[in-house]
């Protein structure tokens, strides 16, 4: 799996969409496996910051349990209309628990550079993604643009007609 800074590195351009689509509302929604098998979609303030993207939960909250037991993700940005007129950005891939201090710091530091506050005081479960893939669809007139990249193959490109 790849950390956030290897799809910048390997698909700047992808990244770019990626990154500014999840940035443009700041949420998205995120697919986690519930104890039963069933998924659950919660909402989510993803962070893009020091080549990391990162997951966080609130004490308790179900998508952190989901995350801690099974830690495989699907994160797809906020769609604001059914034209998809901004375009729909996924990313995918396993959500690994941030449990030393030196990362949580990392995050912290990141945190406050991007947002110009620190988090909200208190404990919370923190999750830095190792991806898979990173999708992007656009409206491009008469077809849609899908660019996509994962791990096992590099960046794709088609026009669906």
């Amino acid at each position: 799996m790849a950390s956030w800074s290897d799809v910048v590195a390997t698909a700047p351009e992808l990244a770019r969409l990626v990154q500014a689509r999840f940035e443009a509302t700041g949420l998205g929604l995120l697919a986690t496996v519930r104890r039963d098998g069933s998924p659950r979609i919660s909402g989510i303030e993803p962070l893009f910051a020091s080549g990391e993207l990162w997951l966080g939960s609130m004490p308790a909250a179900r998508k952190g349990a989901d995350l801690r037991r099974d830690p495989r993700f699907a994160l797809h940005s906020a769609t604001a209309d059914k034209e998809v007129t901004d375009g729909d950005a996924k990313v995918s891939g396993r959500a690994l628990l941030v449990d030393d201090p030196a990362t949580a710091e990392r995050f912290v530091d990141a945190f406050r550079t991007e947002t110009g506050r620190a988090p909200a005081p208190g404990t919370f479960d923190l999750f830095r993604a190792d991806l898979g893939a990173v999708s992007m669809l656009r409206p491009a007139g008469d077809h849609l643009d899908i660019d996509w990249w994962d791990e096992a193959s590099g960046l794709h490109h088609l026009d669906r007609y």
